[in-house]
């Protein structure tokens, strides 16, 4: 392990420790038809002194890595992007029946279950779930039609 190790007994002992570990939990697997112990454990030993070297190779995680750093700025054209899809979904909100949007808004900015906007509203859970599909799929078609 030092000479594979180019010196370094701290990690010699280290891995030397590892692989005879290996050894113990790993017996089980010996097979002496196809090896002698000496060359098992020396593959054992290659195979943690290889693992090391991939471990130590591997970068540290930086936090600061611009590409794990969010950007500061918004571009313009995704800002302005925004604000349109957010006025056109004001508009179709705005469009739909009182009962749709009132559950809309329930379920989706207020976020309430659909159990609990049934017992505000004191209706059936069905009849929830029916209306948010139904609000839903109007607001699709109200979206599409601005769009074109």
């Amino acid at each position: 392990m030092v000479k594979m190790t180019r010196g370094n007994r701290i990690l010699a002992e280290e891995l030397a420790q590892e692989t005879m570990m290996r050894v113990w939990h790993k017996a089980a697997l010996f097979d002496p038809s196809k090896a002698q112990a000496s060359t098992w454990i020396f593959t054992i030993a290659r195979n943690q002194m290889i693992d090391s070297v991939r471990r130590a190779l591997r970068p540290d995680f930086d936090p600061n890595d611009p590409a794990f750093v969010p950007d500061e700025f918004v571009a313009a054209d995704l800002l302005i992007e925004r604000k349109q899809s957010a006025a056109a979904l004001g508009r179709a909100m705005t469009a739909l029946k009182g009962r749709y949007a009132e559950v809309l808004r329930m379920s989706f900015f207020e976020g309430l279950t659909h159990s609990t906007i049934a017992e505000n509203l004191n209706l059936p859970i069905g009849t929830v779930k029916s209306r948010i599909r139904l609000a839903c799929e109007k607001l699709r078609t109200a979206l599409q039609d601005e769009a074109k």
